[in-house]
């Protein structure tokens, strides 16, 4: 599907002039097109000889030139200057505490973790500044493998832009909104909602609404997709049509600003003049975009026993293994439970993936009592052991059995097939949970050979 947006929406002061478009184009993984001035955008044809506006055409590709259409991403655009002319002399500057995989800083115990809620500092923090890497597993050079972080943002980036070279970044707002100042147009989100900034996107990240805490899932394999339905078919779990793309918006802004690079492992930094937000037009299939996950439309079992999480997996990165995800991206949302003679929470269990899993919101039904709540994270790793809490396990093999619907509750999981190295940052963390690898001693034994 195409769909052409046209704006002449402009703002303009003594310092700068933008054309802000508000909206957002259906669908995903479309090929779009969408300009913010009318004919800024070639018709038939991708890199005319001249440019209407003025504008420099530059191609921007997420895959090889040759790889099948299936899996072919690549977008052109219609900007103010091409890349190269926003660039300058890149130094060196400290990545403070993100890590990039392969990072092995200490050597944990093996047993499940779980740390409380990073609090937000009061210290004023860019999105750059308050990245706090959590886990890192896989190889980013190896283009394999995910970052687990943290952010707390405490101001917004003002004459500061950033992009990802080492892979794609999967936000999940917890705590406020943020503004995701893209090269392609305005992403807005807020806890409940996603976004994914494909790598080599230029953005600039602003608060909306005071300080932000959330998650980012730095996915240095394979492009984030929409998972096979499998049985289930063409219906439900995340339908296509929810995904927003934005509409274009540019900056033609003339001041002294900062480009940051992340590029090996490495944060680089240059001066440069103006603004790298200046893509009047573009067209084509790689492009940020933000899904609201109270969208999502579960499926589950309507008679007895509990389905795999699999069924609550919202974008998966591929591997070269085909049901090998790279990263899966799961969620645990509102809906009803109704299985019969039927332990309902998710079952005690060892995994050959590794689990990073967050609360946005809410609780979470295999742990109800207390210790994991809205902000904070928990790692189940390759082959430990996990499953519910002592007092949802109680709960849920007395209580009477009838329809319950599950409400106000948003889990995640970034599930890896790789194990997740734990940063020195989080061992060293005051909000690790010291006694959480101890919590199944709790469950006390039923065993008795004369009771079937």
């Amino acid at each position: 599907m195409n769909v052409r947006n046209t704006t002449a929406a402009q703002a303009q002061d003594s310092a700068a002039r933008s054309a802000i478009a508000a909206g957002y184009m259906s669908g995903f993984g479309n090929g779009f097109e969408t300009e913010a001035l009318p004919g800024a955008l070639p018709l038939g044809r991708n890199s005319p000889q001249q440019c209407a506006y003025g504008l420099y055409a530059e191609q921007l590709s997420g895959s090889p030139f040759t790889a099948p259409r299936t899996t072919n991403e690549r977008s052109w655009l219609y900007r103010i200057r091409p890349t190269v002319a926003h660039w300058n002399t890149f130094r060196k500057v400290d990545t403070r505490l993100w890590r990039t995989a392969p990072a092995r800083e200490v050597d944990m115990p093996i047993a499940p973790l779980r740390w409380s809620p990073l609090p937000i500092p009061s210290e004023p923090l860019s999105f750059i500044e308050g990245i706090r890497s959590m886990t890192t597993a896989g190889d980013a050079g190896s283009q394999g493998g995910m970052g687990a972080h943290v952010y707390l943002i405490t101001r917004s980036m003002v004459d500061e832009y950033f992009y990802n070279a080492d892979g794609e970044m999967l936000f999940v707002p917890q705590q406020g909104s943020l503004r995701l100042w893209t090269e392609f147009g305005i992403i807005d989100i807020e806890p409940g909602e996603i976004a994914v900034i494909p790598r080599g996107v230029k953005i600039r990240v602003e608060l909306t609404e005071g300080p932000a805490r959330g998650y980012i899932c730095e996915n240095y394999g394979g492009a984030f997709t929409l998972p096979e339905r499998g049985p289930i078919g063409a219906n439900c779990l995340a339908n296509p049509r929810d995904f927003l793309t934005p509409v274009a918006a540019y900056e033609d802004r003339d001041a002294p600003s900062k480009m940051y690079v992340k590029w090996g492992g490495n944060l680089w930094a240059a001066d440069i003049d103006h603004s790298p937000l200046d893509v009047v037009a573009w067209h084509g299939n790689y492009a940020p975009y933000k899904y609201d996950l109270r969208r999502f439309s579960p499926v589950g079992p309507i008679l007895y026993d509990h389905a795999d999480p699999s069924i609550f997996t919202v974008l998966t990165s591929p591997s070269e293994t085909p049901g090998t995800a790279n990263i899966d991206f799961v969620i645990f949302s509102d809906r009803w439970l109704v299985a019969e003679n039927t332990f309902r929470p998710p079952w005690y269990h060892m995994n050959v993936m590794s689990e990073f899993m967050g609360l946005v919101y809410g609780v979470y039904d295999a742990k109800t009592g207390g210790g994991f709540v809205p902000g904070g994270i928990s790692l189940h790793n390759t082959m430990l052991p996990h499953g519910p809490d002592v007092d949802a396990f109680e709960k849920a093999s007395t209580v009477e059995l009838k329809p319950h619907k599950l409400e106000g509750t948003l889990a995640f999981m970034f599930e890896t097939r790789f194990p997740q190295q734990v940063t020195a940052f989080a061992a060293q963390s005051e909000s690790l949970q010291q006694d959480y690898g101890g919590y199944g001693h709790k469950l006390t034994k039923h065993f008795d050979p004369n009771k079937p």
